[in-house]
């Protein structure tokens, strides 16, 4: 099942993936297992943030796994940085454990979810393929925290709502504020995965958010009558 997921990846393509990483040893079985999986190629293999921001602006991948914790600047400042040059990438955080605090603070910074680095073969691939699909690998209750938080700050009035979205977008983003992946709202609204991502990119653009938790929190505090009956991001 993880293979054929991982080598379906994007609708057949191939994925595209960077592995950010200061341990070596860790670093080089990461990229030869995703080098040697069909339909995922990894582009490139950075040591440090400074590298990663360098680096993969240049590969273009689709997801990078990011170590949370890197010598100089942090996985959680890289993310921020990667994210604010390449509004549609998804970012993976590798942790050894799960530290709630910083996998929040990295979900708010704009990484997707995250993977323990002791995770099995398969559970590190089916992390990718989860992304790729419009998931977020995390668990609810994360999710929810990161959620809550977005609803209940900024303490300013936000002047960016989402009465500029159109009929389709809002749409989406309402499904997407119930919790469901892309694939799921592909299959709802009878369109393409494609399309789902062509249209979320510009919510995220119009809505002025980086990920798909940020802007489910905006739709909500737009519209608090509509409470996810999902959890947030999770599929």
């Amino acid at each position: 099942m993880t293979a054929q997921l991982a080598q379906n990846g994007s609708e057949g393509l191939i994925t595209k993936v960077a592995i950010v990483e200061d341990n070596a040893t860790l670093r080089q079985y990461l990229a030869e297992l995703i080098g040697g999986t069909p339909g995922n190629s990894c582009v490139c293999a950075c040591a440090s943030a400074e590298e990663a921001l360098v680096q993969i602006p240049l590969h273009r991948p689709s997801v990078v796994l990011m170590d949370i914790h890197l010598p100089g600047e942090s996985g959680i400042a890289c993310t921020a940085r990667l994210r604010e040059k390449m509004p549609e990438l998804q970012v993976i955080m590798l942790t050894v454990y799960k530290d709630i605090k910083m996998i929040f603070q990295a979900l708010k910074a704009g990484a997707c979810g995250y993977v323990l680095k002791r995770s099995d073969e398969s559970e590190i691939l089916d992390a990718i393929a989860e992304v790729r699909a419009g998931g977020a690998p995390m668990t609810s209750e994360i999710a929810r925290m990161v959620v809550r938080s977005f609803m209940e700050s900024p303490a300013v009035p936000d002047p960016v709502g989402t009465d500029h979205l159109s009929a389709r977008e809002l749409e989406i983003l309402a499904l997407l504020a119930e919790g469901f992946s892309n694939k799921e709202i592909a299959s709802r609204l009878f369109i393409s995965n494609a399309t789902i991502r062509t249209h979320l990119m510009h919510i995220y653009e119009k809505l002025h958010v980086r990920c798909r938790t940020e802007a489910a929190a905006k739709y909500l505090r737009s519209n608090p009558a509509g409470a996810p009956s999902k959890p947030v991001s999770v599929l």
